[in-house]
């Protein structure tokens, strides 16, 4: 018996074309990983030094605009905020996290849009920029 192929969908409508006063970056929300206890306090210690200089080092290429940790001690961790070309881009970015490869954090990327020029704060001056 020979039966019909189901019908092939319609393409999604196109995408609306974005509002000239916004632009794209992209959220990382990073929590506890399958291994986050799985580590004694020398072995932290070190893995949060090599996440520390990753982030250091995503800063200095200018892809990571904003990093911090959240302060309540639950499952989630903290953000980066990324200025990249691609959500693949800020993926593979997120995946260079030694936390994240050794299982102590999981990290999950979306874009985020905002208005352009929203990511700063007028009770702080920026800080000059590393030297490396």
């Amino acid at each position: 018996m020979v039966r019909n192929p189901a019908p092939t969908p319609p393409p999604p409508p196109p995408a609306a074309p974005m509002d000239p006063d916004l632009t794209t970056y992209y959220f990382a929300l990073i929590t506890k990983g399958p291994n986050f206890e799985a580590y004694d306090k020398e072995d932290r210690t070190k893995i949060q030094s090599l996440h520390m200089r990753n982030m250091e080092r995503m800063a200095s290429l200018g892809k990571l605009l904003v990093a911090g940790p959240f302060s309540d001690n639950g499952d989630w961790r903290g953000i980066f905020i990324f200025k990249c070309a691609s959500l693949e881009e800020a993926r593979a970015l997120a995946a260079t996290d030694p936390a994240v490869a050794t299982g102590r954090f999981k990290i999950e990327v979306h874009p985020w849009m905002t208005e352009k020029g929203a990511l700063r704060d007028p009770e702080f001056a920026a800080k000059p920029a590393a030297k490396p």
